[in-house]
């Protein structure tokens, strides 16, 4: 993908979003430094701009910042997965039940998903995938909730990158997002809600399994007989294939659920 400064509102926020796409489609890997100089000769532009784009990317938990280490892109463990999965889970499939009881348009998550079908590189299938989500949880009437989940959308994006590197499954979630679109327009409260739900639980199971011992003890908990997630990761989880999932190497770039 071709960056160009010139449409870009400030120099700062071309130098954010270029960084975030190489993030997220995988151009730029878990663990990678990330150099103020390079990054600033990269762009054409002065170092500034570089580390305020940074700064905002720690924020959102794309990057981490250490005064020894210097920046690099987040590691994405099972701990992480589970815990950005994890909050998706509490509240978007209530969010999305709220925009369904409110009969509020799904025309941009119908657009969204027609931008998904006809993708031509898993980059753009990656945009349309989360504009789809954002376009069912948003329009909630709870602006705050909407903020809330926007807050976790980049980490999750994040965790997709890592998780489609090693197992790719587009064409079980597109058809997923068309059963929940289908739900939505049906106007089925409860239903979309579980399919939602559903939806978010299978993809970090998946990515991130956990192991049958932990699974086994999370499974008896109290309160946990109804969710189709087993509770957020515990300490030193480490899902097959999960080293080989931080570094991907020649593998296409991810969905982006």
């Amino acid at each position: 993908m071709a960056f160009a400064p010139s449409p870009i509102p400030s120099r700062t926020q071309y130098v954010l979003e270029a960084i975030k796409h190489d993030i997220l489609t995988g151009g730029l890997r878990p663990g990678q430094a990330l150099v103020e100089a390079e990054l600033a000769a990269r762009f054409g532009v002065s170092k500034t701009p570089v580390r305020e784009a940074l700064k905002t990317l720690a924020g959102s938990g794309l990057v981490v910042m250490n005064q020894y280490k210097g920046v690099t892109v987040r590691m994405v463990d099972a701990d992480m997965a589970r815990a950005v999965y994890d909050v998706r889970l509490l509240l978007e499939p209530e969010a999305v039940r709220r925009t369904v009881a409110s009969r509020a348009p799904l025309d941009e998550a119908r657009q969204a998903l027609r931008r998904a079908a006809g993708a031509e590189d898993p980059a753009e299938r990656s945009l349309a995938n989360r504009a789809f989500h954002r376009a069912l949880y948003l329009p909630c009437g709870n602006p705050l909730l909407g903020q809330m989940l926007d807050e976790v959308r980049d980490q999750a994006a994040l965790v997709s990158t890592v998780a489609w590197a090693a197992v790719p499954s587009w064409e079980r979630e597109a058809a997923e997002h068309e059963r929940i679109l289908r739900l939505a327009a049906a106007g089925d409260v409860d239903g979309v809600g579980r399919a939602v739900h559903d939806h978010i639980a299978s993809f970090v199971e998946r990515a991130f399994p956990l192991p049958p011992e932990t699974r086994h003890a999370e499974t008896r908990r109290p309160g946990m007989q109804d969710s189709g997630m087993q509770g957020p990761g515990t300490s030193g989880i480490q899902g097959p294939g999960i080293s080989g999932m931080q570094h991907p190497e020649n593998q296409s770039s991810p969905n982006g659920e």
